[in-house]
């Protein structure tokens, strides 16, 4: 069974100033690989007086247009005295304020939040109409858990008072996003939600024995349920290797090729968890970068402290940072506990766990008692298929993880009824903080902060534009703020009572509405919001560049992509420059020819009806700055304010923009 192209061919299309047809051949594509993201160049404005962009503002405003800034401490936004004067909704004073992205880490600011979004972070005075005093707290951004599991109506609180404002299922998820979407915007989820699609529920259809592969038929199928649920909103693809062994590179390959081609990630709970031949750690991971090499997929692997890196820690991140050097896009979490939990008739617990997992009976406990098992009592609960912690993960294995830049903290957990769970669906983020932050001082606390915030957020922005606004405290941001007493913050849930809230934390707003305070959880607040893939497709030239030389004219489609506008990077030879790609830093360079191409000579393909338009990190560098491009197919595009940037001048007509192209 051959899968039918989703979208079809059609003609290239060039356009030129003069009526005559000029016959071109398509460019060679200029071959672009990698998948790190980063903001996309904001399209050009029009100076309405003169119609061409201001010289020296990438983004074509008049400065004249804003009212005048007044200064701000060093690392502040700046602010007008309009926005001092306004009167906020909300306003956070005098607290210690941690922004990851830009290295913020002040004390005495104050933050006003007005609707669900952050208005203005500032040291001088501001009014609100709910004033929450925050001196000697730390303000942070809302936690982000991105190995988390459906958002039962139980679980969410428990994540709430942990400080988690994104729940996003990537262990696990669903096979069909659109219903899983539709259910919990419907029951009014209090935390943002998210998830991804889950291979291993697909799969599940077809009733295959967790030990055998899928037919070619059914992997066929597989991968289509799996690009229409991206498209349905799925955030990645997860794959569960250890729980079904039976999957194997003849499915895995097919579905990494669609990761790659929509620009989204795939989570692995890997292969092995353990160092005894055969199978081990290091094959695992060697697994997961060979699949990222063979396609340019994104590749997070899932809690690396328990599967993955348990007795290898430092050769398994070793290997992933070696390959990130390269240019492969990896990530990986971890959780804050040395013992993993999971159900007794899971494949983990095949024979022979004892020796691959260093540990016996004893070291088993039944989550929610103080029961460790015995062989009888093992046998026993394996069948009831009961989930069990394990003492089996060195705590150095823990401090490893946490200090390597790559890695983010997940749960791996969210509570359920019954309680038969671990204590990190309670506790996962508190502890980080106050355990290896404050006590244990593994790593800072703006670090901390920013493997729960900001992290996440960029792991899967690239196709959820919702997370482009969270992970950060600062103007523009969503209001998603957590705000937490350092010297208190900790976890109090057990394997005993893995219902424990944690304490320390204040203060919890999810989409500027305050969720928790000293009152306790507002169960009544509901400000939830789904964060979704969104895939923006190209649907027709957005206007014309038109580029004169002498006698000799040519126009070039420009393509629009929210709200900016960009044009085929090649445009530049016209110019007098060289580009030259490199594969590991995903970065065009921008260098000096002499040998000018002819107008005549410029073959700029038109995107193809419905094709993709993605931002997988690429950036144009040149003597003087860098921007942003965007990628369709194997073509790179800059935008017009990047043109401008490089001291291209562009001037307003009927049917875009013109520029003169000098000898």
């Amino acid at each position: 069974m051959t899968r039918k192209p989703t979208y079809g061919s059609r003609k290239i299309r060039i356009f030129l100033l003069s009526g005559a047809a000029m016959a071109l051949a398509l460019a060679g594509a200029l071959w672009l690989g990698g998948l790190s993201n980063t903001q996309s160049t904001g399209a050009p404005s029009v100076n309405d007086t003169e119609g061409v962009l201001v010289a020296g503002n990438p983004q074509g405003s008049r400065s004249a247009d804003k009212p005048a800034a007044l200064p701000s401490a060093p690392n502040l936004p700046p602010a007008t005295q309009e926005e001092l004067n306004a009167v906020y909704d909300i306003v956070i004073r005098g607290g210690r304020v941690v922004n990851p992205e830009t290295g913020l880490d002040r004390e005495g600011l104050n933050v006003a939040v007005k609707g669900g979004t952050i208005a203005l972070v500032t040291d001088r005075e501001v009014k609100g109409r709910r004033t929450i005093d925050a001196k000697g707290l730390v303000v942070a951004p809302g936690f982000i858990d991105n190995l988390s599991y459906d958002p039962n109506p139980l679980g969410v609180w428990n994540k709430i008072a942990d400080g988690v404002t994104g729940n996003i299922a990537m262990h696990g998820g669903t096979s069909s996003p659109e219903k899983w979407y539709s259910y919990y915007t419907r029951i009014k989820t209090p935390l943002h939600f998210g998830a991804s699609f889950f291979y291993t529920q697909a799969r599940n259809q077809f009733s295959i024995s967790r030990y055998d592969p899928a037919t070619p038929v059914q992997s066929e199928l597989l991968v289509e349920q799996a690009e229409k649920a991206l498209n349905d909103g799925a955030l990645g693809i997860s794959f569960s290797l250890e729980y079904v062994p039976g999957i194997g590179p003849s499915e895995i390959l097919p579905l990494m090729r669609l990761a790659y081609e929509y620009n989204v990630p795939v989570y692995f709970h890997a292969r092995y968890s353990d160092m005894e031949e055969p199978g081990t750690n290091i094959e695992a991971i060697q697994e997961l970068i060979d699949y990222a090499k063979q396609t340019g997929a994104s590749v997070h692997v899932d809690h690396i402290n328990s599967t993955g890196g348990t007795f290898s820690m430092k050769q398994s991140l070793a290997m992933l940072e070696e390959a990130r050097a390269k240019g492969l896009d990896l990530t990986a979490c971890t959780y804050p506990y040395d013992y993993w939990g999971t159900y007794l008739n899971s494949a983990r617990f095949d024979e022979g766990w004892q020796q691959r997992f260093r540990i016996g009976y004893h070291d088993l406990q039944i989550a929610g008692t103080q029961e460790r098992l015995t062989e009888p009592t093992f046998k026993a609960y394996q069948k009831q298929g009961k989930l069990a912690v394990a003492y089996a993960i060195p705590e150095q294995d823990i401090m490893d993880s946490l200090a390597s830049p790559f890695v983010m903290i997940g749960s791996d957990a969210i509570l359920e009824p019954g309680l038969n769970n671990h204590p990190r669906a309670s506790g996962t983020f508190a502890r980080t903080v106050g355990l290896y932050a404050r006590d244990h001082a593994v790593i800072s606390l703006i670090d901390a902060i920013g493997k729960m915030t900001l992290l996440p957020a960029q792991r899967l922005e690239k196709q959820a534009p919702a997370l482009r606004k969270k992970g950060r405290i600062g103007p523009g941001m969503d209001a998603d703020i957590v705000i937490f007493d350092y010297g208190k913050i900790s976890d109090r849930s057990t394997v005993e009572k893995p219902e424990l809230p944690s304490e320390g934390i204040r203060y919890v707003l999810i989409g500027g509405k305050v969720v928790l305070d000293g009152q306790g959880l507002h169960k009544n607040v509901r400000a939830g919001q789904p964060i979704r893939s969104e895939f923006v497709r190209y649907e027709g030239p957005g206007g014309l560049l038109t580029l004169e030389r002498g006698t000799e004219a040519v126009s070039v489609p420009i393509v629009r992509f929210r709200g900016s506008e960009y044009v085929d990077s090649e445009v530049l030879k016209a110019f007098g420059y060289s580009l030259k790609w490199n594969a590991e830093t995903k970065m065009l360079r921008v260098g000096e020819d002499r040998s000018r191409i002819h107008l005549g000579q410029m073959q700029l393909p038109e995107p193809q009806p419905h094709q993709l338009m993605l931002e997988r990190g690429y950036k144009l560098k040149w003597e003087g700055g860098e921007a942003d491009m965007l990628s369709i197919g194997s073509r790179s595009y800059a935008g017009l304010g990047t043109l401008e940037s490089m001291g291209i001048r562009l001037t307003k007509n009927e049917e875009g923009w013109m520029v003169s192209v000098t000898e």
